[in-house]
């Protein structure tokens, strides 16, 4: 077990999946913000079937999350199929505080053609962040073509306002069509990011930030998900990310894309704006094989998908849906801030 893991404390099961209907497939991919109309803090997330919902926890006691409502949407016949994962923009120098630009909040989500097949990503603003949002025309994130890193979907979307260059900037999961220049892992997953300035309608994509790392059985050669940013100490800048050693083969089956285990871990930048510069840690936070017995009888393991990092004083509680693809439930874990390198 690593030495690092010993720092964190395990918290077990934050919210599990309903018994059916809403919320009865996966319960993951959180995103926390401070809502001040609330005062309390609001937590949007991946609530399958639909997709999406958020919940409320009072400032006084941020573990306690309310039963997660279904997001409403002003123009719902925007999403196609259906929308899930959603992320709200944030300032980067303020972990879990949105940003408000030209006076409002910025939704982003994951839309896809009823099956999930051919995901895409869309934008969508409100005045408050309990909504309704207003979908905006369009992909906010086109995907690729050909052999472009991200030609067969973008996923796993973040975004954050850098006022410093007036521009939004997000970061995606891009899977490949065609094999890619990854000796280990042709077909794995690669973080991307696009750059969106003050007023344009479009984004411009820069190269992958992160692809899968060239060292055979490292925890991130296989394929890389979603990523959160937040401020550091040693480095400018810390990345939470998920990741997994083993490399995809897309032979038709949806796992076959993002193949157990995923596991968690940190990348880090010193570049200013943090669009390039990224290395990722040698090693995970947890194993899978790490995983304590009393929390694999809790509902954890085989993956731990999609990590975010909640700040509440100097206490970093970091969030993850754990189990099956498409049989998850989210968990915690935390730790001194301080102790992971964070700001």
């Amino acid at each position: 077990m690593p030495d690092e893991l010993a720092l964190w404390h395990r918290n077990g099961l934050v919210m599990s999946r309903t018994v059916n209907g809403a919320g009865s497939e996966v319960v993951g991919d959180p995103c926390v913000v401070w809502d001040e109309d609330a005062s309390a803090w609001r937590m949007f997330l991946f609530f399958e079937p639909p997709g999406h919902a958020s919940a409320l926890a009072p400032a006084a006691a941020p573990s306690r999350w309310s039963e997660p409502k279904i997001l409403n949407f002003n123009n719902p016949e925007t999403l196609g199929g259906g929308t899930q994962k959603p992320w709200i923009v944030m300032d980067p120098h303020r972990p879990n505080h949105a940003a408000r630009v030209d006076g409002k909040y910025w939704l982003l989500t994951v839309s896809h053609d009823g099956n999930a097949r051919e995901k895409r990503v869309q934008r969508a603003w409100a005045y408050t962040l309990v909504g309704p949002w207003t979908l905006e025309e369009g992909d906010l994130i086109p995907r690729g073509t050909g052999t472009d890193f991200d030609a067969n979907h973008v996923d796993a979307v973040s975004g954050y306002w850098f006022d410093e260059i007036d521009s939004f900037v997000y970061y995606y999961m891009g899977y490949p069509t065609l094999p890619q220049s990854h000796t280990i892992s042709p077909l794995g997953s690669s973080i991307g990011v696009a750059v969106q300035r003050a007023g344009e309608t479009s984004v411009t994509k820069l190269p992958p930030i992160l692809r899968p790392v060239e060292q055979s059985g490292n925890w991130a050669s296989g394929w890389l998900g979603g990523i959160q940013i937040l401020p550091g100490i040693q480095s400018r800048w810390v990345g939470i990310i998920n990741a997994s050693p083993t490399p995809p083969d897309h032979d038709g089956v949806i796992t076959s894309e993002e193949p157990a285990p995923s596991m968690g871990g940190f990348a880090r930048t010193d570049k200013e704006i943090p669009i390039a510069g990224w290395t990722i840690d040698e090693e995970p936070i947890e194993r899978i094989e790490d995983i304590p017995d009393t929390a694999v009888k809790g509902g954890e393991g085989t993956n731990l998908w999609r990590q975010y990092i909640f700040l509440d004083g100097d206490t970093a509680t970091l969030y993850y849906n754990s189990g099956f693809y498409g049989q998850e439930q989210l968990y915690s874990k935390s730790v001194s801030k301080g102790q992971i390198g964070l700001a």
